[in-house]
């Protein structure tokens, strides 16, 4: 597809971007382990842009250990240090010890029940549909992304606030924010 209306926001001829928003963002994902990783990743998101933890998605991936919980959360101070001293990941010693923190919490829900089941417990289990025509429009949080934020802080989880909560509930598709005139949107629907 030759030059396809999107979204605004994958800017500036990013080819690493505008594949994420034409092949990613906004695709339902039921995974238990891929939702965990791309909760991990929106916790590192905060103060930052996503084009940023886009580029260092790899890094992460190898540095956390696949993204396995079961591994991240037997990192030990060591572990730590050496996350500390990669420069191909975002260097914060709280958000790294909240990916362990996070991993712990995600298998303490997983011995009860599906992460996955339980998040989108929260849509209804099916993508809400948005007709957003201007990205204005877009909320940065909804009453549901308060509620889900509120809830996974109960159950032990951190860099979780109703603004991450809500960008991520919009890249894993349980709401299907493209813009109308986006070609993505009427494939989403």
């Amino acid at each position: 597809m030759t030059n396809p209306t999107r979204c605004p926001w994958p800017t500036n001829g990013d080819a690493l971007y505008e594949h994420y928003h034409d092949t990613e963002w906004g695709v339902p994902e039921y995974d238990d382990r891929a939702l965990f990783e791309k909760l991990v990743l929106d916790g590192f998101q905060a103060g930052l842009s996503w084009r940023t933890i886009l580029h260092k998605r790899e890094n992460f991936r190898e540095a956390f250990d696949g993204f396995d919980p079961e591994a991240i959360a037997r990192w030990d101070e060591a572990k730590i240090e050496e996350l500390l001293a990669n420069p191909g990941i975002i260097r914060s010693r709280l958000k790294i010890e909240g990916a362990r923190k996070n991993a712990r919490a995600w298998l303490e829900v997983m011995e009860k029940e599906s992460f996955s089941e339980w998040l989108w417990s929260y849509w209804g289990g099916i993508p809400v549909q948005t007709n957003l025509e201007r990205i204005e429009d877009m909320p940065a949080k909804t009453p549901i992304s308060e509620q889900m934020s509120k809830d996974l802080k109960k159950r032990g989880f951190t860099f979780c606030g109703p603004v991450i909560v809500y960008a991520f509930a919009q890249a894993v598709g349980m709401v299907n924010d493209h813009l109308t005139c986006c070609f993505r949107h009427g494939e989403l629907s």
